[in-house]
């Protein structure tokens, strides 16, 4: 099987990035939100999600006006421009499914570390496979000489450093916030200024895993775990609101072809709650947010790639028994983007497995936040406005950032795969840096918006353009 390799010697040096990160804990009192070896399931809320509409046990399958009074910018949207799981949590496993009573289910320990659960490769993808969409380089390149490429995404993510410090020092859950954000902006910035110098000093290939990687890494060794958290629980609350009357809207739109398009056009418009983007984060900052007037102001048609008619037509034509999605942010993003949709398919039958982080990164969703946005949505009956939630599953995909590299997801998603006849990656970082070409033994349908310049100059594109990308089964 293809894999990307480097080109570089990894017992070369000892790894620089490593050695910075060790030093954090020279200079400060470790602390440690990020270990969490074992988490209580005890909320009403998750006991709702696993319970079923009409008995008293959990639900075994179970893994784990539109406005926001905000205005985009003008030009925003122009045209021009498995875990391992203990004995009492195999409920959650659909690969160790066992039924529990109430008070049982309470006691239920998930052991969630994910660095200490085996990650497997996704059992639907081809051959051939690389994660990262956008070369970075020619094999020819002298790898101690940094291309403009590299130069170029090393650039963006140090402009993204003022934003994560302000973020970092506002996080109360963390003592002496404002001194550890301190600390990971000048040690973030002190590892990519040492990566612009020699791009082979970390040992390994230089990608946007790997800086991503880097950052969530130095920000749990200074000791923050979710400095976004407070961001996405004010969205979710904003969007949770609005849920019901986006779906009623989509309801009443008769014809089939349409109702799918505006489903799609409201996945693109809750996209751009990406506080990863800087433009993005500072109007969300400054004005909050508005669905209705994304949706409005979406780029027009033809996309960069716009597959969406082929997409319909398959629609029309063809159900899919069981759809694997894997998710992107939260507020908007999850709530009124991806849920209507995924009502839609449960209303015509699929059984949709929704795979989120098992850890948190940017405001990207995890999936035990979308355990309980989903129990919030759900009525007494286990509805979703009128449609069962009873083929709808919650999954961890193991991953813990806002791209993904599916060779390493965890044993319960690759496990649902394992029927699965359309696969849905969403979001600029899942479905366009990363895995934009992948090949699958299933459909599969990758939808986001580009929010990057360099995304844009590389697809050829206008910023803020979409991307939905539909392939169907390629040979196993």
């Amino acid at each position: 099987m293809f894999r990307y390799q480097s080109q570089f010697n990894v017992h070369q040096t000892k790894n620089k990035t490593k050695n910075m990160i060790l030093r954090i804990s020279q200079e400060i009192k470790p602390y440690n939100t990020h270990t969490h070896t074992h988490t209580m399931i005890r909320s009403s809320a998750c006991n709702k999600l696993f319970m079923s509409p009409t008995t008293s046990s959990p639900l075994v399958p179970c893994c784990s006006s539109i406005a926001w009074n905000f205005n985009p910018p003008p030009s925003l949207f122009s045209s021009s421009s498995s875990p391992t799981l203990s004995s009492k949590a195999n409920f959650l496993s659909c690969a160790h499914t066992k039924t529990l009573g109430i008070e049982e289910e309470e006691e239920a320990i998930i052991e969630k570390s994910s660095t200490s659960s085996e990650l497997v490769e996704f059992p639907l993808l081809n051959e051939e496979y690389r994660a990262c969409t956008i070369p970075w380089r020619d094999p020819s390149d002298d790898p101690s000489v940094p291309a403009p490429t590299e130069l170029s995404w090393i650039n963006l993510l140090l402009n993204t450093i003022p934003s994560y410090k302000e973020r970092a020092e506002t996080d109360s859950s963390v003592p002496d916030a404002a001194n550890r954000a301190e600390i990971f902006a000048k040690r973030y910035a002190e590892i990519l200024e040492d990566l612009k110098k020699d791009p082979a000093s970390h040992g390994v290939p230089l990608d946007i895993r790997l800086l991503c990687r880097l950052r969530e890494q130095v920000l749990r060794e200074v000791g923050f775990r979710d400095i976004f958290k407070k961001v996405k629980e004010e969205e979710n609350l904003k969007a949770i609101s609005l849920f019901e009357n986006v779906v009623r809207l989509n309801d009443a739109i008769e014809d089939e072809g349409e109702r799918l398009e505006n489903l799609v056009r409201g996945i693109f418009a809750g996209n751009v709650f990406d506080l990863g983007s800087i433009e993005l984060a500072e109007a969300f900052s400054r004005d909050g947010m508005s669905f209705s007037s994304a949706c409005e102001k979406l780029v027009a048609r033809p996309w960069i790639i716009d597959d969406l008619d082929t997409f319909k037509m398959k629609w029309r034509k063809k159900k899919w028994k069981k759809v694997i999605i894997f998710v992107d942010n939260s507020g908007a993003d999850i709530i009124l983007g991806i849920l209507p949709f995924v009502r839609e398919l449960l209303r015509r039958g699929s059984k949709v497995v929704l795979a989120a982080n098992d850890l948190p990164s940017i405001n990207d969703v995890t999936y035990l936040e979308l355990i309980e946005i989903i129990s919030k949505l759900r009525d007494e009956e286990g509805c979703l406005i009128g449609v069962s939630t009873s083929n709808l599953l919650i999954a961890n995909s193991g991953n813990d950032l806002p791209v993904i590299d599916l060779t390493r997801v965890s044993q319960e998603v690759a496990y649902h795969a394992s029927d699965a006849d359309l696969v849905i990656l969403e979001g600029m970082g899942r479905g366009i840096e990363t895995n934009l070409y992948a090949q699958f033994k299933c459909d599969s349908l990758k939808i986001g918006m580009v929010k990057h310049v360099e995304v844009a100059e590389f697809l050829g594109s206008r910023m803020y353009d979409c991307v939905i990308k539909y392939n169907e089964a390629t040979g196993s």
